[in-house]
């Protein structure tokens, strides 16, 4: 297994930065956040989701773009991943990514999921995601690249099993999933080991943190109440150890990304901590 860095844990670094960084940690590949910065945030400090100086606009140009792949490309890094936020399902945003990723190289891209927050019929926005993951599929065909459905808390794919239902509708070469125990804390735990048999070929990725649930010391009619939060990565509910075990026993050996919110250290010496981390477990 080799490692990445998804560039949204990354914020306070720029492109080039970003790149020494991940070759200073022993990292492979950059997985390169896609969204603009609101212009409301362009002087705040750098944070995971609002001024994020590693991200690339959609809006920019393809000289702009140059930029990006040639921080990777030229510190002998791979270009791995365009990774956007299209849970709108748009398909016209969706061929700009592809597009994109493309122009600079990268294997795959993030695809929408339907959001899920009981206002919608569950079955309804299943049926929105497939409709829209046919669109997906002819494009990966026609760009040569793969799209990733990631197993996400308050979508219609929190789990294994349901990533599993929504993409066996077609081709794993094409459309895979995008494997996140962090994310499974919050909610759609399953027994990993279970969870990656069953994806078999479609398991395409994997994201690298952790999580962890806590008293809020409140109650609501007689009932204590708990919350999510993210942890570093060897504090939380998630194995990694054996996760990791779990991934060499179904023969997994693509990348593990690390996108770790916990901010227990700066960017630096949080990717140095995730690769010692994961090589020790690993050994």
């Amino acid at each position: 297994m080799k490692l990445s860095v998804f560039t949204v844990a990354t914020p306070d670094l720029t492109p080039e930065e970003l790149a020494k960084a991940a070759i200073a940690a022993g990292i492979e590949g950059i997985e390169w956040r896609f969204k603009d910065i609101p212009t409301d945030a362009v002087n705040e400090k750098p944070s995971f989701w609002r001024n994020n100086l590693c991200s690339i606009d959609p809006n920019g140009s393809d000289e702009e773009l140059e930029r990006f792949r040639l921080a990777a490309v030229n510190n002998n890094l791979v270009n791995l991943s365009i990774t956007p936020y299209l849970n709108a399902c748009n398909v016209a945003e969706t061929e700009h990514v592809f597009k994109t990723a493309q122009k600079i190289g990268a294997s795959f891209i993030r695809v929408g999921v339907p959001g899920y927050d009981k206002n919608k019929n569950y079955n309804d926005l299943y049926a929105t995601a497939v409709d829209y993951l046919h669109h997906v599929q002819e494009f990966a065909q026609q760009y040569g690249v793969k799209a990733l459905a990631e197993i996400h808390h308050n979508t219609i794919t929190p789990s294994a099993g349901l990533a599993h239902r929504l993409v066996s509708n077609f081709n794993p070469e094409y459309i895979g999933v995008l494997h996140d125990a962090g994310n499974m804390v919050h909610e759609g735990y399953e027994n990993y080991r279970m969870g990656l048999e069953l994806l078999g070929p479609y398991l395409a990725h994997v994201h690298v943190k952790n999580a962890r649930w806590l008293p809020t010391g409140e109650e609501q009619d007689g009932i204590k109440l708990w919350k999510s939060e993210w942890s570093p990565l060897d504090e939380g509910i998630v194995n990694w150890k054996q996760l990791l075990n779990d991934l060499k026993a179904v023969g997994y050996d693509g990348y593990l990304g690390i996108e770790d919110f916990s901010g227990q250290y700066g960017s630096q010496e949080m990717l140095n901590n995730f690769a010692s981390k994961v090589k020790q477990w690993l050994a």
